[in-house]
């Protein structure tokens, strides 16, 4: 499959990318290597939404691979630099916030594409509730690794019942944004573009095909 040629704004991936690997670098050589692992962890993470798609007909925007880059981004520097410590509790809940709107960003793409290839047919309030879901799911999943890795060495990632209890609801801040902007989307009826995300070039399949092909989900709904 051939993609578009990216965006330039893709070179802001690159250069985040570039970030990582320097505080996985700097944390080796400092004599840090757990966290220089998990810094080098979190770059291969920030291949994966190039890598699980480049042989499927999905081609991602450059937007969803920077939400991707960022978010681990701000992880690593939180360790590596301190920050969840220096600028407690306010980094840590920015962190919770770029993460969840990522996330439900992803959910919502994938709830478009779903639709778009039509293996499903989502009403405009279940894209919604998969969106909300989605992003709460993956940070109750974040809170039960924290607490699992401060069971077993000991360390301090969570901070009682009220610091985890704030980070589900910044989640679901986060989720909300984005499940109010694609509500919004959709009830205006412009699908069609994150639909456009998804075409396949080679395909030859034209921009006013590709919107004529799903039902409009504002109007059928």
């Amino acid at each position: 499959m051939a993609c578009p040629d990216p965006s330039r704004g893709i070179y802001l991936t690159y250069f985040i990318q570039g970030l990582i690997l320097l505080s996985a670098a700097s944390s080796i050589t400092a004599g840090e290597f757990f966290l220089g692992l998990s810094a080098g962890v979190a770059f291969l993470l920030t291949m994966a939404p190039s890598l699980m798609t480049r042989n499927i007909r999905l081609c991602l925007p450059w937007e969803v691979n920077l939400l991707v880059a960022v978010s681990l981004y701000l992880h690593v520097m939180g360790h590596v630099g301190e920050y969840y410590i220096l600028f407690a509790p306010y980094y840590d809940k920015l962190t919770h916030l770029v993460s969840s709107i990522t996330v439900a960003v992803i959910a919502f793409f994938l709830a478009v594409l779903a639709e778009h290839q039509g293996d499903v047919r989502l009403t405009r309030e279940a894209i919604v509730v998969f969106i909300l879901v989605s992003t709460l799911a993956a940070g109750a999943v974040w809170e039960i690794y924290e607490f699992v890795v401060d069971q077993a060495f000991d360390t301090g990632l969570q901070h009682g019942n009220a610091d985890t209890m704030m980070d589900l609801i910044v989640d679901l801040v986060g989720g909300t944004i984005v499940a109010v902007i694609a509500a919004t989307a959709l009830a205006r009826g412009e699908v069609h573009r994150f639909i456009r995300f998804f075409a396949d070039p080679s395909s030859g399949t034209e921009p006013a095909e590709i919107v004529a092909d799903p039902v409009d989900m504002a109007r059928s709904r």
